[in-house]
C-alpha cells in the first residue's frame, strides 16, 4: 500500500449527497468533519438543539442557520427532518444510538 502524502492527508475528502424529502423536494448534505463532531461532543444540549447544530453545519443546499433549522422544526411534520439528520449521521460515520444514549444520560442526570 502506498503512503499518502501530507497534502492528500490534509485535503478535504468528502462530498455531498442528495436526500429526498418525500412530497417536499431534495436537499444536499455533507458529513460533519472530525473537528465539527468533536466540537459537539460533550456539550449539554437537548435533542432539538443537537439536531439544529447538526443540520446547520451539514446542510449544504439549502444552507440554513441554527435559527432557520429551529423554524423548520416548528413548521414541519414530525418525521420530515429525521431522514436528513440520519443521512448526516451515517455520512459522518457516527453512531446514532450512542448519540441518543448520551443525551438520555444527560437528561437522567439533570432531571429533565
Amino acid at each position: 500500500m502506498d503512503i499518502i502524502s501530507k497534502a492528500d492527508l490534509l485535503a478535504r475528502r468528502f462530498g455531498v449527497e442528495d436526500i429526498e424529502i418525500p412530497e417536499v423536494g431534495t436537499v444536499k448534505v455533507r458529513p460533519l468533519s472530525r473537528a465539527e463532531a468533536l466540537n459537539l461532543q460533550g456539550k449539554e444540549m437537548t435533542v432539538e438543539e443537537m439536531e439544529r447544530h447538526l443540520l446547520s453545519l451539514a446542510l449544504v443546499e439549502p444552507n440554513l442557520t441554527y435559527d432557520e433549522v429551529a423554524q423548520w422544526q416548528q413548521n414541519s411534520p414530525a418525521g420530515e427532518i429525521e431522514p436528513v439528520a440520519d443521512a448526516i449521521v451515517r455520512l459522518s460515520g457516527m453512531n446514532k444510538a450512542a448519540a441518543k444514549e448520551a443525551v438520555q444520560r444527560f437528561r437522567g442526570q439533570h432531571g429533565s
